[in-house]
Parts: C-alpha cells; structure tokens; sequence
C-alpha cells in the first residue's frame, strides 16, 4: 500500500512528466474571452487549482479568491449527500452566497483596476 501511495505522489508531483505538468499545459481556453478580449467572473480557476496542485496556496488565492471557499462547498455538498445533516441545506445556502459573493466581488475588482484585458 505504501508503494502505491508512493508511485501515486510521483506521478502527482513530478517535475516532467506528473499530471500537474500535463495539467499545466491543457488549460481550457475560456469562450468567453475567445469570443470578446475580456476575462469572464470563472478566469483564473484553472491556474488557481493549478497552484494548489503545486503548494502554492498564497498564488492559488491571488489567481482566484473562490477557489477554496469553492472545494470547501463541494466538499460539504458531498458529505451532505451522503450523511444527510440535518442544517446542511441552509449551510449549503449560504457557502453558495459567499462563494457567488467573492466572485462577483473579485470580478468588479478587475474591472475596476483594469485587470480583465
């Protein structure tokens, strides 16, 4: 178990040939800004992941600030799933209201700054 943890990490982290290599060089474009020049509110996501592939934590939180709070939703949308909490709706609820939050404030904060070209 331990050797396949091990080969696992390698493949995870290697510098040549580790999926956070290949994933570096597969980005999706965004239509969006194919189709207008402009950054669209999810700009940045990819790269953000990216970044806390690699460790980079303060990076992932600059390219993109909802980035954790996002995984952090996802996360709790699946252990809601499958253990049912009894205020996990209304918890639900508000982490999609501070996720959409970040986003829109970020966004207005690239269009303010002139980030978005």
């Amino acid at each position: 178990m331990k050797g396949l943890l091990a080969i696992f990490t390698l493949m995870l982290l290697g510098e040549s040939s580790g999926v956070i290599h290949w994933l570096e060089n597969h980005l999706f474009a965004c239509p969006f800004k194919s189709l207008t020049g402009l950054d669209c509110p999810g700009c940045g996501f990819q790269r953000s992941v990216v970044a806390l592939l690699k460790g980079d934590v303060v990076n992932s939180i600059q390219l993109y600030p909802a980035t954790l709070p996002f995984i952090g939703l996802m996360i709790f949308l699946l252990f809601h799933l499958k253990f049912d909490f009894k205020h996990g709706a209304f918890a639900l609820k508000l982490m999609y209201i501070f996720v959409t939050a970040i986003i829109i404030i970020n966004y207005i904060y690239k269009v303010y700054h002139q980030q978005i070209f």
